[in-house]
């Protein structure tokens, strides 16, 4: 017991340790805690040498890490999800699976006869990390757009493919139709019980102790070790309890406060669980490493092709094909946990495992800084693209043009197109219909695109960054041009830059643009916009008169006013 607290002590130690250096060096923090389970483990300086205690610590976070999962799945937005993710994902999975497969056999690795490690790589390798894409999409404030909005879709996906395998796991030794149906009916009385408790059971007591956090947190962590062992005692594992734990927490009214409170715990675990796999890495020989380059390179090949083919197919578009496949290209940080559960099952072997976590480490770097430049990498790939003969969106325009004429350019142009630009245009057709005809709008959302096409907008698809684009789309002979969107959701440019170009493309246009610093207007009027619009200003008028009508009583008549006016719009982004 003593030699544990020490363990645990020595992991949190050199875990921040670790921590600090990748902190400053910009790497990610899963990075820090499986070098600096690898320095203490037995393979390293062996600071930590007990097997026991390398397992009871694994076990832990992994309990934590996949409750944390399952309380941030969220049910609903599975069941909203549009045919377009779900297709990209069940494409995604399926063939990416049968490739792993196949090619992993054709490696020399099993795929039966008491050895999984050809079926166990498949899985991993399908699966992206959460960790590392959230954070860089929120970082680079693209978890709104199409492709993060496709791309967060399909990993929620890929969680419950995960799920699904753990659940048929156990039974991969004996895989006989009854032995899989069984185990499909235990997982099937695990969940039923977990949410039937979760819906009718535990709403009323986390009502009682709503005010009182160490019992939320306390209730919380009773729930998780509780369905753990219902789990164990159906013979699946503690490790799927914890998960279906979650995700039965997540629909029910206080799963936000409840994620709120286990966060601390859960970074704590999960720090454990990653550190405690760094001390199973082995010191890697030529085979490891050789296999580990492998299996990277076979990750970022086949998430190219089947998230890229069936997006496309669907016609999302070249770019919005790309960084989908882009996002997804790497390991995720649950395909660890399925290979420690091969492991532990006897599944597959060390080696396997080592060069499976060598790779996560190496796509975990790598990725990041391909998601950093994740617009220009696709800059660069469109052109050949096109020019191998795959078609984008745009392939029709320049036909449309020649038997409309060039010269058949509105006398608006709006270049990008977001809320603001939708709210202009349902604006417009709420009070002059008439002016649509003579508005373009320029952008490279194939929703955007198509929604406008069938509306009868016109409407040219493209990126608003590239000077030739701006040509084409008549910016030359516009009257007005209006720059909507706000530098934080432009690629390749900002609005000076945008103004910049435009104006040089058209000396007499009045150009619009927009600022969401107030530093920037004057440096925006200095490039030649004519007017720019700061929407801060505006929005805070608007509080301010919200504020006045709840001082005089008179909030429910300005939200029934604001009710009609919604109730009116046609938006293309609701």
């Amino acid at each position: 017991m003593h030699d544990l607290i020490r363990d645990i002590t020595l992991c949190i130690l050199f875990a921040w340790g670790i921590g600090l250096i990748a902190h400053f060096t910009r790497q990610p923090l899963i990075l820090a805690y499986l070098i600096a389970g690898f320095i203490i483990g037995p393979f390293g300086i062996g600071l930590v040498k007990s097997d026991e205690s390398i397992s009871t610590i694994s076990e832990l976070g992994l309990i934590f890490m996949l409750f944390m999962i399952g309380l941030e799945i969220d049910l609903k937005k599975i069941i909203r999800a549009g045919k377009v993710i779900l297709f990209a994902a069940g494409g995604q999975l399926i063939a990416g699976c049968v490739l792993g497969a196949a090619f992993f056999m054709a490696l020399g690795l099993k795929l039966g006869g008491g050895g999984f490690d050809a079926l166990y790589l498949s899985v991993a390798c399908a699966l992206s990390s959460t960790v590392v894409i959230v954070k860089v999409l929120y970082e680079k404030r693209e978890l709104d757009t199409l492709p993060g909005r496709i791309t967060l879709g399909i990993l929620v996906l890929q969680d419950i493919f995960a799920i699904l395998f753990l659940a048929v796991q156990p039974s991969l030794a004996d895989l006989q139709v009854s032995v899989v149906a069984l185990s499909i009916a235990r997982v099937g009385v695990l969940v039923a019980t977990a949410l039937i408790l979760s819906r009718y059971v535990l709403p009323a007591l986390f009502h009682q102790i709503a005010r009182r956090p160490e019992l939320v947190l306390l209730g919380a962590l009773a729930w998780c070790f509780l369905i753990g062992e219902i789990a164990e005692r159906l013979h699946l594992s503690r490790e799927m309890g914890s998960l279906v734990a979650g995700v039965s927490l997540s629909t029910f009214p206080y799963a936000l406060d409840v994620t709120a409170k286990v966060t601390t715990l859960r970074d704590f675990f999960i720090t454990l669980f990653f550190v405690a796999v760094g001390m199973t890495i082995p010191i890697p020989n030529g085979a490891t490493i050789g296999l580990a380059l492998i299996i990277a390179l076979f990750t970022v090949i086949s998430r190219m092709l089947t998230t890229f083919t069936p997006l496309y197919l669907m016609k999302q578009g070249l770019r919005a094909s790309l960084l989908p496949a882009l996002n997804l290209a790497q390991i995720s940080e649950f395909s660890l946990v399925v290979l420690q559960t091969g492991i532990a099952a006897g599944h597959i072997t060390t080696q396997t495992s080592s060069a499976a976590s060598f790779a996560f480490v190496i796509l975990a770097v790598l990725s990041t800084f391909a998601m950093m430049r994740s617009d220009q990498i696709t800059r660069l790939l469109i052109g050949p693209m096109k020019r191998i003969g795959l078609r984008d969106l745009d392939h029709r325009q320049g036909e449309s043009d020649h038997a409309e004429g060039h010269g058949d350019a509105r006398r608006i142009v709006i270049l990008g197109f977001f809320r603001t630009a939708s709210a202009l245009l349902a604006e417009i057709e709420r009070q002059n219909t008439s002016l649509l005809d003579q508005i373009s709008v320029v952008d490279f959302n194939p929703n955007v695109f198509r929604t406008l096409v069938g509306r009868g907008q016109h409407v040219i698809y493209g990126d608003i960054s590239n000077v030739d684009t701006l040509v084409h789309a008549g910016v030359g002979n516009a009257e007005i041009i209006i720059l909507s969107v706000p530098d934080s959701l432009l690629k390749g440019a900002n609005n000076e830059k945008l103004v910049r170009h435009v104006r040089s493309i058209n000396p007499n246009a009045k150009i619009i643009s927009t600022a969401d610093v107030l530093g920037d207007v004057n440096d925006i009027y200095a490039a030649g916009a004519d007017y720019v619009t700061v929407p801060r200003l505006s929005d805070a008028h608007a509080l301010y008169e919200v504020i006045e009508a709840a001082d005089q009583g008179l909030l429910d008549a300005k939200r029934a006013e604001m009710d009609a006016q919604l109730a009116e719009r046609r938006e293309v982004l609701p």
